[in-house]
């Protein structure tokens, strides 16, 4: 591979099978995310329409309906009801993690496919009943992980699996924002425990390191090392203001990563080899930028200098491709399954000091 070649190609959808059909999504949950992010991002897309929003609030279901144009607002009680069940095909929740199990469950009693947000659920025991709900019901599952559709991400990829770095030799993350600055309410879900699961920073943040390792390796980690603190009266019941943790991906790759959500905004990844290194900076919030260096080499690709890129749309488009296709899913059920047993053995190792096992089922 050429890097001029590979440069041509750069903002490919390589992943994209379909050009014809629809996909209509129910967005369960209506939050900032939702209305500013998500919405939009189906506007926009090649295959996919919204056609339901779910929220605790008729009123603010049917008002963000109308005001987006989408024809149907229901609450949450009328979604496991069935309510409106004939018109979307898909359901994209965007609840708190510890309730998309519920809305995931129902979903698949309805026979509709399941976009989840990520993580998946507030601990491994759930995350599992989701994965074996959409198993029994037999409806697709996948966790929305919109690194992997991100171009300067698949380009890596592809840079890693070439050879282009030689053989990978350790890995660096990082995942900050100061959380408090950005919506100043310390009640909000993501510092409540019973709403979040393991922690905060991890689960929020370093989740993005942890998966987008893993999509770049194309191997899991084994075991890891990890300390956690927890200073700020905001994050009382919560023991990872600040994380840092150490994963083994076997064959002598270590990756090193810290997450905080009381911190400088700072999002990276950078994978070293024995002749070369790949660096996303910033990584994780909407603007990946890819720096390549090999020897005296050095290119620095920005979407500013291709066309812009809108990740979640890339993302919804994914899993109407795949359903439209009935091609395979990835990242599926399992797959984030996986990182929430990740997630686990970070705060387990932290309990214990010691390096912690990652056990698969």
């Amino acid at each position: 591979m050429t890097l001029d070649s590979w440069l041509e190609r750069y903002d490919e959808q390589d992943w994209k099978t379909q050009s014809e059909g629809t996909v209509r999504y129910a967005l369960v949950g209506l939050g900032w995310w939702t209305t500013d992010v998500a919405i939009p991002a189906i506007e926009a897309s090649s295959l996919c329409e919204v056609t339901t929003l779910v929220s605790s609030s008729k009123e603010k279901a049917e008002r963000i309906a109308q005001t987006s144009d989408v024809e149907t607002g229901i609450t949450y009680d009328e979604f496991h009801d069935g309510v409106a069940a004939d018109e979307y095909d898909v359901v994209y929740i965007a609840t708190p993690n510890a309730y998309h199990l519920e809305y995931a469950e129902t979903a698949a009693r309805l026979g509709k496919g399941v976009l989840c947000e990520k993580p998946m659920e507030a601990d491994v025991e759930r995350a599992e009943r989701m994965v074996d709900a959409c198993d029994t019901a037999d409806v697709p599952l996948m966790v929305a992980y919109r690194m992997q559709t991100e171009p300067a991400v698949r380009r890596a990829r592809e840079l890693v699996e070439s050879g282009f770095i030689g053989d990978p030799v350790y890995v660096y993350g990082n995942n900050s924002q100061p959380l408090l600055e950005m919506i100043p309410d310390p009640d909000q879900w993501r510092l409540n425990p019973d709403l979040t699961g393991y922690g905060t920073s991890v689960m929020d943040l370093g989740i993005y390191s942890i998966n987008t390792a893993r999509f770049l390796l194309d191997r899991d980690p084994r075991s890891v090392q990890a300390q956690l603190y927890s200073e700020h009266e905001a994050f009382e019941g919560l023991d990872d203001e600040r994380a840092s943790f150490m994963l083994d991906f076997g064959d002598g790759i270590q990756m090193v990563s810290t997450a905080s959500q009381n911190a400088q905004q700072d999002t990276m990844l950078r994978i070293t080899g024995t002749e070369g290194q790949l660096e996303l900076s910033p990584a994780f919030h909407g603007e990946c930028q890819l720096h390549v260096k090999k020897g005296d080499l050095s290119v620095d690709v920005e979407h500013t200098e291709l066309d812009e890129v809108d990740e979640m749309e890339y993302e919804f488009d994914y899993f109407a491709d795949r359903l439209l296709g009935d091609a395979e899913i990835h990242p599926d059920g399992e797959h984030g399954l996986f990182d929430m047993t990740v997630v686990e053995a970070i705060h387990r190792s932290d309990e214990t000091g010691e390096r912690v096992e990652i056990e698969t089922r």
